[in-house]
């Protein structure tokens, strides 16, 4: 099961009590109590991994070690453990205590979500020429504790968008690296997938249906992941007996979830054509023209057009980067 918002609990480890002692070397007098161990903090760190939030489907706590508490002849307790969270980029950390929001956009990147409490004083700390015996001592102060919500949302240049059995998860592992699921059924994709085209991210969004701006079929959770993409690639299959109004049906969906999304740079891809004879190509192609100029017919079995479709990505990946 794919999880892509979750809240937890969160909290930074208690700092230890300063300890009262006595110095026991023979021919030495005075305080020599230590102080208390810093609690442990919590950290998120950015991963490639996009399953990471998984691991907060059963567990929901996680607190940082507690600090010891300061110990005789001088010894000062120890620090409690860090809790480092593995969480992927693009996750939107909302502090539901503080209001306070975060992000993690790069790998490797931490964050501190939960500092651990300062230890206290142990008696040595509080000799003074007035009372050079002192049994004053601090208790250590209280970590920081936390509700957290982490909301993913991928980032990627390139998002692939379309109806179910559409071909968009077979062009992803044609052009990348990526396993995705494919077969000849709807919902193949339960999950976004990730694929790598030289420097450039693209995702496969499972299929939307009409509808899904309000929950229908897998529903709202995925369109969130279509706003951080930087284009879309809208892919309908060349089995469609009306292409047109698949092509409407996506568009109507992604503007009401958000206006932005219909508004953004997007190019059209008639899959499968394989599976049809070139006329019937050539006629839903000039169909789909009429919508969006930039439509191609595009096949994984047919090597020009996926040259086409690089040619493309190339474009892209080097505006990328001028």
């Amino acid at each position: 099961m794919f999880i892509d918002d979750v809240i937890i609990k969160t909290g930074g480890g208690n700092g230890g009590r300063g300890a009262v002692a006595w110095n026991k070397n023979l021919m030495s007098l005075g305080p020599a109590g230590g102080s208390g161990g810093n609690g442990g903090n919590v950290f998120l760190e950015g991963t490639a991994d996009l399953s990471a939030l998984k691991q907060f489907r059963n567990k929901k706590e996680f607190y940082a070690e507690n600090g010891q508490n300061g110990k005789p002849q001088f010894n000062d307790g120890r620090a409690g453990e860090n809790v480092v969270l593995k969480i992927p980029i693009g996750t939107v950390i909302h502090n539901l205590d503080t209001g306070e929001e975060k992000e993690i956009v790069k790998i490797g990147e931490r964050i501190l979500i939960a500092s651990g409490g300062h230890g206290g004083k142990g008696n040595f700390l509080f000799r003074s020429p007035k009372n050079p015996s002192p049994e004053r001592f601090q208790e250590g102060l209280p970590g920081e504790k936390f509700a957290i919500r982490l909301e993913l949302k991928l980032i990627a240049d390139v998002g692939f968008v379309g109806l179910p059995n559409a071909g968009k998860s077979s062009l992803l592992n044609e052009l990348t690296a990526a396993k995705s699921k494919v077969a000849n059924y709807p919902f193949t994709t339960l999950e976004p997938n990730l694929g790598v085209y030289y420097e450039l991210i693209l995702a496969d969004i499972p299929g939307l249906i009409e509808g899904a701006s309000t929950g229908k079929g897998l529903g709202i959770k995925f369109l969130r992941h279509i706003e951080r993409t930087k284009i879309l690639f809208h892919f309908i299959s060349a089995e469609s007996e009306n292409p047109k109004k698949d092509y409407q049906t996506i568009k109507n969906e992604l503007k009401k979830y958000s206006f932005g999304l219909a508004k953004k740079a997007e190019y059209l891809f008639l899959t499968k054509t394989d599976l049809i004879r070139p006329e019937e190509t050539k006629k839903k192609i000039t169909d789909l023209k009429k919508l969006n100029k930039t439509a191609l017919p595009i096949s994984i079995y047919d090597w020009d057009s996926l040259e086409n479709l690089k040619e493309i990505l190339n474009k892209i990946k080097n505006e990328k980067f001028k």
